[in-house]
């Protein structure tokens, strides 16, 4: 039986991140180590720091990562891609060119006889009504029809300079650290879906940039996977245990 994995938030291409070469090699390394051993890999968003599919272009640069996708896809690997908040606007390019399943919804799949709920997790449990209307603006049909009216080279040039402003505008550019389950927005969101969807055994989120491991109730699990910016850490699941991980250069961590 082999290996399923779980991972996301690499936000590639962006500008705050100085390293970011050296990142999206790091990812592909990965990917690359784990070729053999994997029925499947998910995705859970922003895996790009901003993407948006022209009719006729795509965004520059990410060749190594969507090369090794490709190249996974090709090997039977099932690679399912969750759109986040980053990457909202991924349309056709990257199943027929690259051979992935994308979601822009969340899912509840069956995975070696276990239930997962799995989602990037913006929006979700969120109350804050500026970011809901943001939300609302960017999954507009209409406002995704008129920005791709701009010539790429400016919608480019926005999308990745708003993705750097929201990253840059927090303390030290990193996301707050855990609230603590009363106060954590997709804490309160899984403890609300358990009550009417008693099926699930697990949870797994990508968007908050933290590491979290949580035992809600004896059957139900929730994990927040870090990111690939600088935890480098992903989720892997053989059918009997779930574990999570972290990436060091030729080897991984538990």
């Amino acid at each position: 039986m082999k290996n399923v994995y779980f991972l996301s938030d690499a936000h590639l291409g962006s500008l705050a991140i100085p390293h970011g070469r050296m990142q999206e090699r790091r990812l592909v390394r990965f990917l690359d180590s784990i070729k053999e051993k994997a029925a499947a890999i998910y995705l859970l968003g922003d895996m790009f720091d901003f993407w948006y599919e022209y009719k006729y272009v795509v965004p520059k640069g990410y060749s190594r990562f969507l090369g090794k996708l490709s190249e996974l896809t090709d090997m039977g690997v099932e690679v399912h891609y969750f759109t986040g908040n980053h990457d909202i606007w991924a349309y056709d390019y990257l199943e027929k060119e690259c051979g992935v399943i994308l979601h822009k919804q969340p899912m509840t799949t069956e995975i070696y006889g276990k239930m997962f709920f799995l989602a990037h997790g913006d929006g979700l449990g969120d109350p804050d009504k500026k970011f809901k209307l943001i939300r609302t603006i960017f999954h507009s049909s209409f406002c995704q029809w008129a920005f791709s009216a701009l010539h790429p080279r400016w919608g480019m040039w926005f999308g990745l300079h708003w993705a750097k402003h929201s990253r840059l505008k927090r303390p030290s550019g990193e996301e707050p650290p855990y609230m603590g389950e009363s106060r954590e927005h997709l804490v309160l969101f899984t403890k609300g879906y358990i009550q009417y969807h008693p099926n699930v055994d697990y949870f797994i989120y990508g968007h908050r940039h933290i590491e979290l491991d949580l035992q809600l109730t004896k059957k139900v699990r929730m994990i927040i996977l870090g990111d690939w910016i600088t935890h480098f850490t992903y989720v892997v699941y053989d059918g009997d245990h779930l574990l999570m991980s972290q990436y060091v250069e030729g080897e991984s961590m538990p």
